[in-house]
């Protein structure tokens, strides 16, 4: 007799709902993408890449699912053939063999890890050296941030005369950027700003926070500070983000290959509005680039925001190293 009262097999209720939660897991899975398309799928989660740079980092995200996936699938395929062939049975009790310090297998998972590590530590360390490389790049934007928004010090010489302001001279404002920066800014850059709130909205999307322009094919420079704490600078199709740290400047470089409006927000759990320190940035044609400066010049938006904290000379250029 069944110990469920009838002749059927106890494994049954176990299979059920083993079936059951597959199912109810597949369900699930495919529900909460409902979102994205079998195009989207080689992506893994990762927005459409917008920077001539981002193609990098979408492949080696991609290259490392693959690696762990292979890896996943090594471990899995063992420890089912563990469980299908290694099982107890009914007609086979007896204890089977124990195996112990079995240098030849504790050797392979110690070693394997090790080349796995190295291997992603290899293309990581490859493909970082090549985002953070520094060139001579079109435009200069500083990027300010502070409790709770964004500023933007397009570092440009607007009127189109190099003589204006002093050649070399770089204005107070920006004194807090270290000098093997400053070297690189275009002579005449008199420069116009724009400082968002909260409660800015995009024209456009209707998306929160201040608008960044940026033109479509031609590098620019982000120089990122901060007025008080740390912060971090995400625009999430660029698939990079970098800190915005208080006496400390981070440098890096993209062109943008597609025009559009872009969502960006900070990455840095930086204080009780953190979640509202969102921005967009819109890509244009280099021609509305440089009318939207004239625009804001137009406005009276001349100059800079303060670029940073206060620091002693020693202090701003103690890091010589420009990637």
């Amino acid at each position: 007799m069944s110990p469920y009262g009838s002749d059927r097999s106890p494994r049954r209720p176990m299979r059920r709902k083993l079936l059951q939660a597959l199912t109810a897991g597949v369900v699930l899975a495919t529900a909460t993408g409902c979102s994205y398309t079998w195009k989207d799928f080689p992506r893994l989660g990762m927005p459409y890449p917008v920077t001539e740079e981002a193609p990098r980092i979408l492949s080696l995200w991609q290259g490392s699912w693959a690696a762990a996936l292979v890896t996943g699938i090594l471990v899995w395929g063992l420890i089912l053939w563990s469980v299908i062939f290694h099982r107890r049975s009914r007609t086979k009790v007896e204890v089977p063999p124990q195996t112990r310090y079995n240098m030849p297998i504790e050797a392979l998972y110690t070693v394997v890890p090790l080349i796995i590590v190295s291997v992603l530590f290899y293309f990581t360390a490859r493909d970082e050296s090549k985002l953070l490389a520094l060139s001579k790049p079109a435009h200069t934007i500083n990027v300010v941030g502070f409790q709770w928004s964004w500023g933007f010090n397009y570092v440009e010489n607007v009127d189109g005369d190099a003589a204006t302001p002093k050649a070399g001279a770089v204005p107070k404002e920006l004194a807090s950027i270290p000098d093997r920066y400053t070297k690189a800014f275009p002579a005449g850059a008199e420069g116009v700003y724009d400082k968002g709130i909260p409660g800015d909205r995009n024209p456009e999307t209707g998306n929160p926070g201040p608008t960044l322009y940026l033109p479509k094919g031609e590098k620019v420079r982000f120089i990122l500070s901060s007025n008080d704490v740390i912060h971090s600078f995400w625009v999430v199709p660029f698939l990079f983000k970098q800190d915005v740290i208080p006496g400390h400047t981070n440098v890096f470089e993209v062109t943008p290959s597609q025009e559009g409006v872009f969502m960006g927000k900070c990455a840095e759990l930086c204080g009780v509005d953190h979640s509202r320190m969102l921005f967009n940035v819109k890509v244009v044609s280099p021609e509305e680039y440089r009318a939207h400066l004239k625009e804001l010049a137009e406005k009276g938006q001349t100059g800079f925001l303060p670029a940073g904290i206060k620091q002693t000379d020693p202090a701003r250029n103690a890091e010589t190293n420009t990637l």
